[in-house]
């Protein structure tokens, strides 16, 4: 069975690194540091099959990421999973409004976070 793959985007080498440690057993992890490249290679064939995206970034932020993802018909279907290091209820309703999956906080909660993936991707 192929792996199915994970974008992760962030801006911080250290989470991009813890990531893809949690996520490299079960899936093959593709990374960006900032949202234009996390834009280039979701338009890549064959896409990614989820996004998990920073909230806070320079240029690009994940909302803006998030936006310009759903506004593609090359993109729209992929799932998007929000991480933020401050979660509060008006992120959350933002991410929601654009379309996000879900909306989890830093640190990572390993077990939440494959369970979310999980329960999205099958």
């Amino acid at each position: 069975m192929t792996k199915k793959t994970i974008l992760v985007v962030d801006d911080a080498p250290d989470n991009i690194q813890l990531l893809s440690a949690v996520l490299s057993r079960a899936y093959k992890v593709k990374a960006a540091t900032h949202g234009e490249k996390a834009l280039k290679i979701a338009n890549k064939i064959p896409p990614p099959d989820m996004i998990v995206l920073d909230v806070v970034m320079p240029g690009m932020d994940g909302f803006q990421v998030c936006e310009a993802l759903k506004q593609s018909e090359t993109t729209r279907g992929i799932p998007v999973v929000f991480l933020s290091g401050t979660v509060t209820e008006v992120e959350r309703e933002k991410a929601a409004a654009l379309g996000a999956v879900a909306f989890l906080g830093k640190p990572i909660d390993r077990a939440r976070l494959l369970a979310t993936l999980t329960e999205v991707l099958g």
